[in-house]
């Protein structure tokens, strides 16, 4: 069976413990993240959501794995679209290794859908959002393609 899968490697000018904390923060995630707080305890098959500025969840799921600051594994249920709601569970894995003065942050989304709906809707996403946590990071500044929730949603 084929599977569906969305890859992104990008090298951050910070320290393993600041990323970290900027995947995990919620007060950190909505700098970057279209205005959404990423809610989780952080421990071994604890829930985890993003929460949109309405309060609505926007994607859950659990934790899977969590090394920290290496290794976070979680399952991914979007809650919004219908089209996209309905597919079984996906996976996001964010792997951090230091390289030099950088911290390589590599992002993959997978689905054991073939062809799936929320990998495509993800692939058109992460980039812009892990474009600005990098520009947050390394300038202080957010992009501001990801500044506000998108009007419609």
């Amino acid at each position: 069976m084929s599977k569906s899968r969305f890859l992104y490697v990008t090298y951050i000018r910070t320290t393993p413990e600041k990323l970290w904390e900027a995947l995990t923060n919620p007060e950190f995630t909505k700098r970057y993240w279209c205005e959404v707080r990423n809610e989780s305890t952080w421990k071994k098959d604890a829930d985890w959501k993003l929460v949109a500025p309405d309060g609505r969840v926007a994607d859950s799921g659990k934790v899977l794995e969590i090394d920290p600051p290496r290794r976070l594994v979680v399952s991914w249920k979007h809650e919004l679209l219908p089209d996209v709601r309905d597919e079984v569970a996906s996976r996001a894995t964010f792997e951090l290794e230091q390289a030099a003065d950088s911290v390589k942050l590599t992002v993959i989304h997978e689905s054991d859908v073939p062809d799936s709906k929320i990998i495509r809707s993800v692939s058109g996403g992460w980039p812009a959002i892990l474009a600005s946590l990098k520009s947050l990071l390394e300038t202080g500044a957010a992009l501001e393609v990801t500044a506000k929730w998108p009007k419609g949603m």
